[in-house]
């Protein structure tokens, strides 16, 4: 009879017990030590100075790319030849391109075509990244060798000339080619550590425990290997995602990436090198470079932040 009260019981609760059962061998739990990864994360994170200054940075930046307006109201479009090159005027902080477009509306403006450029990039190289190699790593054998061969495939490609020749071939304009462009070949290196990761979680006991109990594949990933696996995806995510906020600015800035009238700081940028009319008006291409500059090293810092607070190793 206990045995068929014990089996009737749901695979969750069974779980729970085996995971108990696991631990309750283990020594005296020091009072603070029940926090879990991401809370003691969470934890570092707010006393990281790195991670405070490169946070305020970015929702500043994320701020102005979704309300350009709040605090530049002027229309980014709007252009006056008369002005073209015009040096910093009251009103006009940042003087004029070689259009006579207002320099300082179109850097605020900018922000969005290119930080949304990055953030769909990178979404995509995450989820694509995550799951072939989350599932390379889970079952193994042939499907392991499979996946982990297309991924070198991928990996042989340069991906700023990959980028270039697939740009080079579509007619579409807009941020999306650049962004599908930019997934298609970003993945394999979250693939690998995706893989690496999966490989770790699958070899702990609470896994082993829950394929004893009779969990099927898809609740063991998603459950119990996925939530342990993707600490490291996460980390290199955000480190990528400037990347690709810098290599967009240099599709646009090569002419295959984003193209006018879309505003963005990588299109500005080719612009003012255009002619090497910064010689004479420097103004034109100083503050679009320093706005990309400022916004890649916003989450460079944030992505280094997230990898020392989620690293056991760095504590």
């Amino acid at each position: 009879m206990p045995d068929q009260e014990q089996s009737s019981q749901p695979l969750a609760a069974q779980e729970k017990a085996a995971a108990g059962a696991l631990s309750a061998g283990s020594a005296t739990p020091v009072p603070g030590a029940a926090r879990g990864l991401w809370r003691d994360a969470w934890h570092d994170l707010r006393r990281n100075p790195v991670f405070v200054v490169s946070a305020l940075m970015i929702v500043f930046l994320v701020l102005i790319a979704l309300w350009p307006g709040l605090i530049a109201g002027q229309d980014p479009q709007r252009c006056e030849l008369g002005r073209s090159l015009q040096g910093p005027t009251s009103g006009h902080w940042f003087g004029f391109d070689t259009q006579g477009c207002d320099v300082y509306t179109r850097t605020v403006h900018g922000a969005r075509a290119s930080i949304a450029v990055g953030v769909c990039a990178t979404l995509g190289v995450a989820v694509l990244g995550a799951v072939v190699g989350g599932l390379a790593g889970f079952f193994g054998g042939f499907w392991d060798t499979l996946l982990s061969r297309l991924t070198d495939v991928f990996f042989g490609i340069p991906m700023v000339l990959g980028a270039i020749v697939f740009l080079s071939m579509i007619t579409l304009s807009g941020i999306w080619p650049v962004v599908l462009v930019i997934a298609a070949l970003g993945w394999p290196q979250i693939a690998r550590i995706a893989r690496g990761a999966v490989i770790t979680a699958a070899r702990n006991d609470y896994v082993q425990a829950a394929r004893a109990l009779g969990a099927g594949n898809t609740r063991m990933l998603l459950r119990h290997i996925a939530p342990n696996a993707v600490a490291p995806v996460i980390v290199m995510a955000t480190i990528m995602l400037g990347t690709f906020i810098a290599l967009e600015a240099t599709l646009s800035y090569l002419g295959v990436g984003l193209r006018p009238p879309t505003v963005s700081w990588g299109v500005d940028i080719s612009a003012a090198s255009d002619g090497m009319q910064f010689r004479n008006a420097p103004h034109i291409l100083l503050y679009p470079a320093a706005a990309l500059s400022v916004t890649v090293l916003a989450f460079i810092m944030l992505g280094d932040a997230v990898r020392d607070a989620l690293d056991p190793k760095l504590r």
